[in-house]
């Protein structure tokens, strides 16, 4: 399994949220872009970004920012957050993303999702964020109406390349991830799903390793040390 570390754009800042609640950020760097070459150098594979300020606000907020941090980083970056329109998702690949996170657009905007996921294949991966089973949109604050496992569907029938699911309720939580509903979906599509939200330790880490999931982003834990990335892609490899 591999560990995807997480950096999240609040205000120019990287920084972790509790159970989505931008009143609940915690600041962990204040030049998010010389995160990445540390990180990298750590042993990380792919980065996960998200510019949180973009997705409260329904439109991309942290344009320079990303732009600076898929300048730096020597590995594959994920963009997320407030990406809404082909033309938004388009300019992230060609900025240097090798993959594009859509949340919100993948409830509100169906047929522009499967667009991209046939015109850029291999690229798209579907953020599905859930709480309690359902899914949330517009930065985790309303209900989409539908399952996790709904969406999933939808996903892997346009081409989606991945899952991305997130119990928002345990995220940036230390609360331990949603194993069982995390294993729940994967088991339901045909396509890749990468685990998210409530990570504290090692070994939540070898739960999700052994239910067979090949990734997990992890944030908090990392910036609050209770283990190092090097620690955790051991334990990722059943270590």
């Amino acid at each position: 399994m591999k560990i995807f570390p997480a950096i999240d754009l609040l205000g120019g800042k990287a920084v972790r949220l509790v159970g989505g609640r931008r009143e609940e950020a915690t600041v962990f760097h204040d030049r998010p872009w010389e995160l990445v070459a540390e990180l990298a150098d750590a042993g990380a594979e792919r980065i996960h970004v998200v510019d949180l300020d973009g997705a409260f606000a329904g439109a991309q907020h942290h344009h320079d920012l990303v732009h600076k941090i898929l300048e730096a980083s020597p590995v594959p970056v994920q963009v997320g957050g407030g990406i809404r329109s082909l033309s938004a998702a388009e300019a992230v690949l060609a900025a240097g993303a090798r993959f594009v996170v859509l949340g919100t657009a993948a409830v509100k905007e169906p047929g522009m999702v499967h667009t991209l996921c046939h015109a850029h294949p291999g690229r798209i991966v579907i953020a599905v964020d859930a709480r309690d089973g359902v899914v949330t949109v517009e930065g985790w604050v309303e209900s989409a109406g539908l399952t996790a496992l709904e969406l999933g569907r939808r996903a892997e029938a346009w081409g989606a390349h991945a899952l991305l699911y997130t119990d928002v309720a345990r995220d940036g939580t230390h609360a331990g991830p949603n194993v069982a509903a995390t294993a729940a979906l994967a088991a339901g599509v045909g396509i890749d799903v990468y685990a998210s939200g409530g990570v504290s330790s090692l070994d939540d880490l070898r739960a999700l390793a052994a239910a067979g999931l090949p990734a997990v982003i992890v944030g908090r834990a990392l910036y609050d040390r209770r283990f190092t990335l090097a620690e955790a892609i051991a334990a990722g490899r059943g270590a």
